[in-house]
Parts: structure tokens; sequence; C-alpha cells
């Protein structure tokens, strides 16, 4: 076998390839020096802290909520966020604005007397009136318990409330539905919250995935001034339906928050007293649910679905969709109020979409 002079230089080149990483390993080994973490979280600086703008709750899934200027916060998410839905009454499947955009119709409040009223803003002669706390000895005595309730494929416990009651809702939606009430049997958290990734066991109610999502005025804004650029109508933060909107100090900066810390306007390091830290388990994956408008509940065919899928489509977990807001899972409970401080206390590089759903 002849070699050429190119041939050997190959060979050589080839095998030092081989044993390089073994050499850096024995040197390491010997001087107990290791080489730097390369995650780019360890080069990413940590934002300055923000406010929290607005507080939203959205007691029925897919319905329209409402603003508050403080509330509860518990480990399954706002006090009466999505604690509700609507599902066929044939099947016991959930109902989302992903099929029926006139949900978006469908106002809430919260009465002085602690009721849920729940109306059709097109329909004012349509309103019923529910305990917004329930006991269980009401629950008992007006609804139905049941375990065979689906939402994202995975079945549930819930509280049917009476085809009397919801009458007007069937009429509504062209076919019988029933309301349904969470039940009590933990609905444990999956994807990035799943235990095996989260190192603990959460749950929530009737929300999607997690129990808050978190949105960036800023980041609104910024889509908003590139729909205005393309001749495109302006679009409310409301579509979006996040819980907790923040300030914000830039753009999409919250792609890279891993750990962030809510504290009350007067709290300080020797009280210690009333802050909340939240794991932000992922970014908030969207379908076309914000082309809805919820004043009218007509479906735009384009944007913003179009727009951001040019440019926010950055989680390499699910490159299909575009990225808009935070999924954030509760450590601790207690109160959220208009104008807490919102800390970032750790930020991450390794952000990496799981399904869950």
């Amino acid at each position: 076998m002849e070699f050429t002079a190119g041939g050997v230089f190959l060979y050589l080149f080839a095998f030092l390839m081989l044993i390089l990483p073994l050499i850096i390993f024995g040197i390491e080994s010997l001087t107990g020096k290791v080489a730097a973490p390369t995650t780019a979280s360890s080069h990413i600086p940590k934002p300055p802290p923000t406010k929290i703008q607005e507080i939203r709750i959205y007691p029925i899934k897919s319905c329209r909520g409402f603003k508050v200027q403080k509330t509860k916060l518990l480990k399954t998410g706002l006090d009466l966020d999505r604690n509700w839905m609507f599902a066929d009454a044939s099947t016991l499947k959930f109902l989302t604005i992903r099929q029926i955009s006139d949900m978006t119709l469908i106002d809430t409040k919260i009465t002085d007397d602690d009721s849920l009223e729940v109306s059709i803003s097109t329909k004012p002669n349509i309103k019923i009136s529910i305990p917004a706390h329930p006991s269980e000895i009401w629950l008992t005595l007006n609804t139905e318990l049941v375990k065979d309730c689906e939402i994202w494929g995975q079945k549930v416990d819930g509280y049917l409330y009476s085809t009397d009651l919801t009458a007007p809702f069937s009429e509504f939606f062209g076919k019988e539905v029933r309301l349904v009430y969470k039940g009590p049997t933990p609905r444990p958290l999956k994807g990035n919250a799943d235990p095996r990734v989260l190192g603990r066991i959460e749950s929530t109610k009737f929300a999607d995935l997690m129990p808050i999502q978190v949105s960036n005025q800023k980041s609104i804004e910024e889509l908003n001034y590139r729909l205005k650029t393309s001749g495109e109508a302006p679009i409310s933060i409301e579509r979006f339906r996040p819980n907790i909107v923040v300030e914000g100090e830039e753009p999409w900066y919250e792609d890279v928050w891993k750990t962030v810390r809510l504290q009350p306007s007067d709290w300080t390091a020797e009280n210690g007293k009333g802050d909340i830290t939240m794991d932000v388990a992922a970014r908030c994956a969207r379908c076309q649910v914000p082309n809805v408008d919820p004043d009218t509940a007509v479906k735009n065919k384009k944007q913003p679905w179009n727009k951001l899928m040019e440019y926010r489509r950055v989680d390499e977990g699910i490159t299909f969709k575009p990225c808009f807001g935070m999924l954030c899972v509760p450590r601790e409970e207690g109160e959220v109020r208009v104008g807490d401080t919102f800390e970032i206390t750790e930020v991450t590089g390794d952000h990496r979409y799981i399904p869950g759903m």
C-alpha cells in the first residue's frame, strides 16, 4: 500500500481528533478544572424588575373574561380562572373558541353577592347566575358529579349543572350543551410541567396547559407596530387571553425567563412576606384563537397569525407554531395586585416546548 504525503496527514489529523477529547479530559482530571457550562443562560443578563399592569380572569373556558385590581393566586391558577367550561351534552367534551368563535360573545362578571353572572352580549334576555364559590352542599343539591368529562383527550371529573339552567345557551350554541364546574380530583400538569420536568406535582382546572399565562405589554406593542406598518389593524392583548400583563422592559425579553417573583408594592427584604415565586415552564405556543375579535367574534383569516409566523417561531420544540406569552406554575399561593413588582429572578436560554395536550 502506498502512502502519499497528503494521505499521511489525513490519517494523523483523524487520529488527533480521536484522542484530543481524552487528552482534555485527562488534563481537567489532574488539575481539577472543568470547562465552563456552554448553556446560553450563563451569558444572558438578568433584566430589571417591572410592574404588573393588568390582571385578567376568564371564569368559563373560551368565554369573555374581565379585569380585576387584585385577586388570589392559587397553585391551580387565579381564583375563579377557567373553573368552568361548556361541554357537548352528548360527549361531555369541552368546547372552545377554536371551533366556535361566538363563544367570545358570552360575558362573565362577579356580582356583589359573590355570584357568577353569565350572559350573551348579543342576546340581553339570556342571563344566568350561579354561586362563584359554590359549597359542597350547594353542589350536591344542584349539580351531578360525573367522571367522564373530556378536555384535550383527558378524562376529568366535573359537576354538571341542570339542562334547564343551560337551555338558553344550548339555543345559542345550536346544540345541547352542559355547563361544567371542575370536580375535586386534581388534573395534573403535563408537558413542560410534568413532575419529571418540574420536580413536583402540580395541577390546574380547565386551562389548556398551565395555571398562569403572563404576557408582556412591550411585545404586543411591537407586534402592533409590525401589523400597522403592513397595513393591518392593531389588536388588543385580550386576544391572547393572558392572566397577567406586565409593563415589560423590551419586546420578547420574556423568552428567557426561568423563574419570576411577584412582590407587593410595600414589600421589603426585612418583612419578606407576601411574595410569590413562579416557575416559567414554557413559552405559549399559539393556535389561531388570537385571530378572533373578542368584541364581534369575527375571525380574521390571516392576522395576527401570519405576522407572528413570520418571526415568532422561536421554540425548537414546536417550530410550526408562533409563540406569544409565557406559561407559569406558582410555587406558593397569595394575593396578587396591579402595581405589584414583577422580578425576573432567573433566566435561561434552554426553553424547549414539550407537548402536553
